[in-house]
């Protein structure tokens, strides 16, 4: 297969209509980039208003340009390792490094320069606090999460931690130090995560098996495959009601908050319940169709979540 892929693959940029702007697009990988953006975002924005301060300074764009820096640095370090294994996954095929349109070397100086570039950039004009977790999140996500993915299902909880830390990181931009509501905005992209994984995994269970992904939908027996990937997705939609209420706990929120946050992660667990019909006939294409209206409703939710957050937050909070 690896083979074939590659003879494929191997056509001039002319041929295949490939300019290097749309290269560097597909690795920059625009979406993943944007929801990054979008979470730091808010973490600024909740943390300044912490500060009794305006969120829309000089400080919001620097952060912002940072982590769109580092992001984008780490998706590159990410498709440089994974070259291979995305030579042999249909949807991925045709990614530069993997269609050998853009070398390892260049991706490699292109990723480690953002990385290392937009930290220190983060470091210098916002505190030294965000710089390092900046890096350590990019660090934690190329250099452990995506190798692990060919070892072992862990990787899915772990990589959901750097996944987690934007808004963190956010927050730690504007205030200099990490405290409760961080922790809570955390919690809540850290909980998140998990029907979106599982969502996704289901989707492409056969591809990522073919490509030695070691997720749980890829295991051997279908049916157990899709117990395990329905037990984690509920038991995590299940622990994102509360988690979501808990910046109201903190007085971040007020109620028209909690009362937005109700109703979205209600629908949420709706949906994973709906996501658990997959079980009657794993096999079935009703199954993909439960999954792929998991993995919409996921995207929708958590913006709109943070923005019934960053709506109602309270410039101060109350201990």
């Amino acid at each position: 297969m690896a083979t074939s892929a590659t003879t494929e693959h191997v056509l001039t940029p002319a041929a295949t209509g490939h300019t290097l702007l749309s290269d560097y697009k597909t690795l920059f990988k625009p979406r993943v980039s944007t929801m990054v953006i979008i979470t730091a975002g808010a973490g600024f924005y909740l943390g300044s208003l912490r500060s009794g301060i305006s969120p829309f300074h000089a400080g919001l764009l620097q952060t912002l340009f940072g982590m769109t820096i580092v992001t984008v640095g780490s998706s590159v370090l990410n498709q440089a390792l994974e070259r291979k294994t995305d030579l042999l996954m249909h949807r991925t095929a045709d990614r530069p490094m993997a269609a050998g349109r853009i070398s390892l070397a260049h991706g490699l100086i292109l990723g480690f320069a953002a990385v290392f570039l937009g930290s220190l950039f983060l470091a210098y004009t916002t505190n030294l606090l965000t710089g390092t977790l900046t890096l350590l999140t990019a660090v934690s996500y190329v250099a452990i999460y995506t190798p692990l993915k060919r070892i072992t299902p862990l990787n899915t909880f772990i990589g959901a931690f750097p996944g987690a830390l934007p808004p963190l990181i956010g927050w730690t931009a504007a205030r200099g130090l990490i405290e409760w509501p961080a922790v809570a905005l955390f919690a809540i992209l850290f909980v998140w995560q998990f029907p979106h994984f599982m969502a996704i995994g289901w989707m492409y269970r056969k591809e990522y098996a073919e490509a030695g992904i070691r997720l749980s939908p890829t295991l051997p027996d279908t049916r157990y495959a899709a117990l395990s990937t329905v037990v984690q997705a509920l038991f995590y939609a299940v622990i994102m009601v509360p988690v979501s209420l808990w910046p109201s706990m903190l007085h971040l929120t007020g109620t028209a908050y909690t009362i937005a946050a109700a109703i979205l992660s209600a629908g949420y667990l709706w949906y994973t319940l709906r996501f658990a019909r997959i079980l009657r006939n794993p096999d079935a294409p009703e199954s993909r169709i439960y999954a792929r209206d998991l993995l919409r409703v996921s995207v929708i939710y958590l913006p709109l979540l943070l923005a019934a957050m960053m709506l109602d937050a309270k410039g101060r909070l109350l201990f």
